[in-house]
């Protein structure tokens, strides 16, 4: 027997509505288009997709903002602490990410004009951003290895791999993302859709990734 979804049903309730521009063309910046464009998604589709975002987005916050605060407790709790001296490559690593939140701006940006090649080219620069970053915050750790700071050298580089890790991870997903809104090609969830979910996932993980450098660096 055939699974049934919510979705199908409230696609079976609620069928789409021609607008003035005929029946299966979708409005201007939020179909397809190009090679064999998908249907746009209804509004009350679109919402619910930006609030699943948010609420994930809340739970990524309070997880890292858990580990600031046992960050910040365990810094002032003894006179074991040593400042660690974060490696200088982060600052490199962190103006490819926020360069990378710029670039993903300019592709939704010719999304919404309807310039898909435009759309599609910053989409892989942002996707190329990222692994560089990820590259980054390997040799990043290579250095601190040579250097002999390991994780379980001081309280400090022990947090210090833990945001970097924990937040790699995150940009990791970011990216599998990133990919399979680049190669988009099915119709459940339009090309508009996706992208605006995962732009709001990359930019809080830039933002957040800002957050923590200062942390490192300002609050070590």
């Amino acid at each position: 027997m055939p699974l049934v979804t919510a979705t199908d049903v409230v696609e079976i309730i609620e069928p789409k509505r021609q607008g003035p521009r005929g029946p299966g063309k979708p409005p201007r910046g939020f179909g397809g288009g190009g090679n064999g464009g998908g249907s746009g998604d209804s509004p009350a589709r679109q919402r619910a997709y930006v609030t699943g975002m948010t609420v994930a987005l809340g739970g990524i916050l309070m997880f890292f903002m858990a580990l600031v605060s046992a960050y910040i407790v365990r810094k002032g709790a003894g006179a074991d602490w040593r400042a660690l001296i974060v490696p200088k490559i982060l600052w490199v690593n962190t103006a490819i990410l926020v360069i990378s939140s710029f670039t993903l701006s300019r592709s939704r940006r010719d999304f919404l004009r309807n310039d898909l090649q435009s759309f599609r080219h910053w989409w892989y620069v942002t996707t190329a951003l990222g692994f560089l970053f990820l590259i980054g915050q390997l040799i990043a750790w290579r250095q601190l290895a040579n250097a002999g700071v390991y994780l379980a050298s001081n309280p400090s580089s022990s947090f210090f791999y833990v945001f970097t890790a924990a937040h790699g991870l995150h940009i990791l997903g970011g990216l599998a993302a990133l990919l399979a809104v680049a190669f988009h090609k099915g119709r459940r969830l339009t090309l508009a859709t996706s992208s605006n979910v995962v732009a709001m996932y990359w930019h809080f993980m830039d933002g957040l990734w800002v957050f923590l450098f200062l942390l490192l660096t300002l609050g070590r």
